[in-house]
């Protein structure tokens, strides 16, 4: 069962700039957290991939960083890797729409990404 797609909508912190004046630690806190939504139904589509990937180079991640964000791709971050209680509360929107977009980029919402991108709402709101 899927959902239909709707456009994710940005908030003023979620832009470049936002995305931007977060730190080192937040960014790569982001990225794990994304992949992680990618992985929600067991598998990574060309979609989210390349949406991740994109927004790595928004980031500026340097290649160490980019080499972690790929291996998340292949094997998700482990489930102590991404734990709500860590995420800043001045970004919370910033992943909460970051989640999202992953969510929506393929077309359609799968059952167990709206599962956990509602269990992260609950959480971090």
């Amino acid at each position: 069962m899927s959902s239909q797609k709707s456009a994710p909508k940005k908030s003023k912190s979620t832009g470049k700039d936002g995305l931007r004046k977060m730190s080192r630690d937040d960014r790569m806190r982001l990225m794990k957290f994304v992949c992680s939504f990618a992985w929600s139904d067991l598998e990574v589509h060309d979609k989210e991939r390349a949406l991740i990937r994109k927004l790595a180079s928004t980031l500026d991640l340097v290649q160490d960083e980019v080499d972690d964000v790929e291996r998340w791709l292949v094997v998700p971050p482990r489930p102590e890797e991404v734990d709500p209680a860590t995420i800043p509360v001045r970004h919370r929107e910033i992943f909460l729409d970051a989640a999202r977009q992953v969510i929506v980029v393929d077309g359609r919402i799968d059952p167990e990404e709206k599962e956990s991108f509602d269990l992260l709402q609950q959480l971090i709101r």
